[in-house]
């Protein structure tokens, strides 16, 4: 499902500091709560059985102006729902949605597929008054039009696939088309558009206005040149238009921005594309658009290099991404021209000390309510930054302070 990870058999030394480390406006006191187990100092292991309380490596979270909140329990192939903003640690459920009940898990819940079955469920997002998730290894993405607010509600609307029962890649065929997906992991409303990481096929779907039927064929690709292709980097070497492991995507004022993880990158274009294949305008995390290195070709991270970033959230002026590998938040703040981005130093950072550590929970310790361990997803609404941590499955419900 992800990337192997390209180890240097000799670390270098750690590159020297080009950037002070500023901490991201997050609260000083780590998450106000955290969903999932919290590890006690004499437990060795995180218990993972499906319980109203466990989760097993979250990928996604959404929360809503009203305070209910969904989470992609990924491991345990299904969405978990609190109704109110949850206010203490490791605080129960209120739904289920893809299980029988807490306590079930297996893909599609060892069944056949259905219009509540998931199978490695993991970006979500709201649409408008509904919620879409894409349902991974089902490849394809299903939407409620309105919140579901109990247990196994049915889905609306499915995307990627003709109906709720088929669940092949691209509908069995080896190539692709605009109206099916393969691995789709990534989800993202905005005024009447949606977006989908298409992963597997190496692209962004984009529908113009939201989807009314089943299957329904989307009407501008990015990262391919049509929208049967689906080779790595469009089949060449990578360039200001390609993708290799498309994950995450949001808007950043009124710029489109992906996640890249693949080629260690975070892609930004100016505004929103309309046209198949367009190139973004400048790259994150790299310091041309046809170097993909991890960490820029060294062992050690910096203030402007990345390891397979899989999630992007903005908070104000604010762009944060979940710099996965290194285990940390990086964040950029908005400038008058995105041009001027290209190969700058993140502005903020949280999760590690300094900008060239990466060390799972900082020093390979214990869980803390500052520290990260393969952070999936980061999503703001309002001061609330909902973080899926999920190395130590676990969601982060960590205040921002945007002021």
């Amino acid at each position: 499902m992800d990337i192997p990870i390209r180890i240097h058999p000799i670390p270098q030394l750690p590159p020297e500091t080009t950037a002070t480390p500023q901490n991201l406006p997050f609260s000083s006191q780590g998450a106000e709560v955290i969903l999932g187990n919290i590890i006690e100092t004499e437990q060795l292991v995180i218990p993972v059985a499906p319980s109203p309380t466990t989760m097993f490596g979250p990928r996604g979270a959404c929360l809503f102006a009203n305070g209910l909140l969904w989470v992609s329990d990924t491991g345990h192939h299904r969405l978990l729902g609190w109704r109110n903003l949850p206010t203490k640690d490791s605080q129960s459920a209120d739904w289920v949605i893809g299980q029988p009940d807490f306590s079930h898990e297996g893909q599609n819940a060892k069944g056949t597929t259905g219009r509540s079955t998931l199978n490695v469920p993991t970006g979500i997002c709201s649409c408008d008054e509904g919620l879409a998730v894409a349902d991974a290894w089902n490849h394809r993405v299903l939407i409620w039009k309105n919140l579901p607010e109990d247990n196994n509600v049915p889905a609306d609307l499915v995307l990627g696939q003709a109906n709720f029962i088929d669940n092949e890649p691209n509908r069995g065929s080896q190539q692709a088309s605009a109206s099916t997906m393969h691995w789709p992991y990534g989800v993202f409303y905005h005024q009447g558009r949606l977006f989908i990481a298409d992963t597997g096929n190496r692209r962004v779907l984009i529908w113009h206005q939201f989807p009314t039927e089943n299957g329904q064929p989307a009407d501008v690709v990015l990262g391919q040149p049509d929208m049967i292709s689906r080779n790595e980097n469009g089949g060449a070497s990578p360039t200001a238009a390609s993708m290799r492991w498309c994950h995450d995507i949001t808007l950043w004022g009124e710029n489109l921005v992906v996640s890249d993880a693949g080629n260690h990158r975070v892609m930004i274009w100016q505004g929103i594309p309309t046209e198949n294949n367009a190139p973004c305008a400048v790259v994150l995390g790299q310091k041309s658009f046809d170097f993909v290195e991890m960490n820029q070709g060294v062992y050690y991270p910096s203030a402007s290099s990345l390891s397979m970033p899989y999630g992007v959230g903005v908070a104000g002026d604010w762009l944060i991404v979940a710099d996965t590998a290194n285990s940390r938040l990086l964040g950029w703040k908005k400038v008058e021209s995105i041009l001027s981005l290209q190969g700058v130093v993140a502005d903020g950072l949280a999760g590690q000390i300094n900008f060239q550590s990466k060390g799972e929970n900082r020093n390979f310790g214990l869980p803390k309510r500052d520290s990260l361990n393969w952070c999936y997803g980061i999503k703001i609404c309002g001061n609330t930054a909902v973080i899926a941590d999920s190395g130590n499955n676990r969601i982060l419900l960590w205040q921002f302070n945007n002021s």
